[in-house]
């Protein structure tokens, strides 16, 4: 039996604002990948948040004695909330209270692995902290109006005020110079005219999964949410496009706060700069329409509106029927729809690729090298003038072999 480090219980308030039900099963699942465990859960209908304690006086008096009840040593609210509401329900429960986003940085805090993920991670609760720095109790108040106000609490929450700001600028600046040298590798790509490839959807519908079978890679990929916050890159073989960057990105869930958006900009960028974006989905949620939902609305955020789109259904071995989806359907666990995912990813980039037949001279066949890594040789002969290659040419390395061509067929849009 699985033994967790925590026992929480959950609190919701219904405004209408989205699917209570819907965002707690996500709540839910983020505990259990923070190692939470959910022992009671508690909603209320309110027309508005209460300013001081998020729900109102009575529902508060119910959650006190739930906690007391479950033994519970944590309690979660399925939103955000300000500093004043957090001390304020802490001191009434007598036991640590969490937001929504406070659980989503402490999970991401957990999977970043590489240096940019973990000072991604950084510069977010740093800037979610900052505005809910308040003073705890009458040594640490807010500053009064009048002369001999301004004790040594205040002191102290002005020092770490001042500390975080630096600290953010600090971090700010490590991560332009990491998003520099990124830009860098992306301009090689471009120049090779190797096409990208991004998989891009909701957390844990199996994006590294997929990257895994179908590149032969082993990159992390666990049944959790934001197991992968790093971007990772392979190359991937398709055919009429000899080699694509298949390019694995870090998850959403609904209700992405902006500024976690915000900060890993850098990583979620890779989307920015694909050719395609494979949409995922998972075929056996029930709520994959909403997965879909909330992927789109982070691409239009991060204005990637026109960027040709695949919509890929993955854990397919888990359906009975599949004809329904509006998208291609595959099992990175079985192999399946894999050879027609490949065969629509071709189709897609195939507006990037001229079909020609070569003359390459013999002072000039070294030439060929390039395309057979990053183009397609359907076939090649050594006939009386050099060599002559039948290939499928990246428009973005055709300038360079037009000179070659003896005849040219373009590929129909």
């Amino acid at each position: 039996m699985r033994e967790y480090s925590e026992k929480a219980v959950l609190v919701s308030a219904d405004l209408g604002e989205w699917d209570t039900e819907y965002s707690l099963s996500e709540l839910r699942a983020l505990c259990d990948t923070a190692d939470v465990e959910v022992l009671a859960e508690i909603t209320q209908k309110l027309d508005r948040r209460n300013q001081s304690t998020y729900i109102g006086a009575g529902k508060a008096e119910e959650v006190l004695d739930l906690i007391e009840e479950v033994e519970a040593d944590l309690v979660i609210v399925d939103d955000d909330l300000s500093g004043v509401q957090t001390r304020n329900l802490g001191k009434y429960f007598g036991v640590p209270v969490v937001d929504r986003t406070t659980l989503i940085l402490d999970i991401f805090a957990r999977n970043a692995v590489t240096a940019e993920g973990k000072l991604q991670v950084e510069l977010s609760q740093l800037q979610y902290r900052l505005p809910r720095l308040i003073g705890s109790g009458t040594g640490l108040s807010q500053q009064g109006g009048g002369i001999g106000t301004r004790g040594p609490g205040e002191t102290k929450l002005e020092t770490d005020r001042r500390h975080i700001r630096s600290r953010i600028r600090s971090l700010k600046e490590r991560l332009k110079d990491m998003e520099a040298r990124r830009e860098v590798t992306r301009r090689a790509r471009r120049r090779n005219g190797i096409p990208i490839v991004a998989l891009v959807g909701y957390t844990n519908v199996g994006k590294s999964s997929l990257l895994n079978i179908l590149t032969g890679s082993s990159i992390l990929a666990e049944d959790k949410l934001f197991a992968t916050l790093d971007p990772t890159a392979r190359r991937l073989p398709v055919a009429n496009m000899q080699n694509v960057i298949l390019v694995d990105t870090v998850g959403f869930v609904s209700r992405l706060p902006h500024h976690l958006v915000e900060a890993f900009k850098s990583t979620l960028a890779e989307a920015q700069y694909a050719d395609l974006i494979l949409l995922v989905a998972d075929a056996s949620a029930e709520d994959w329409s909403e997965q879909l939902r909330v992927t789109e609305e982070v691409l239009a955020e991060l204005q990637c509106g026109d960027t040709p789109t695949i919509t890929v259904f993955n854990k397919a071995d888990l359906v009975d029927n599949t004809d329904t989806l509006p998208g291609i359907p595959v099992s990175a666990k079985t192999g399946e729809g894999l050879e027609d995912l490949l065969a629509e990813i071709s189709e897609k980039l195939s507006e990037r690729v001229v079909r020609a037949t070569l003359l390459f001279p013999f002072d000039e066949v070294g030439k060929a090298a390039l395309l057979r890594d990053r183009g397609n040789i359907m076939s090649e002969e050594w006939v009386e003038d050099g060599l002559l290659v039948r290939a499928s040419v990246d428009r973005a390395l055709w300038p360079q072999y037009i000179r070659f061509q003896t005849e040219t067929e373009f590929l129909e849009e």
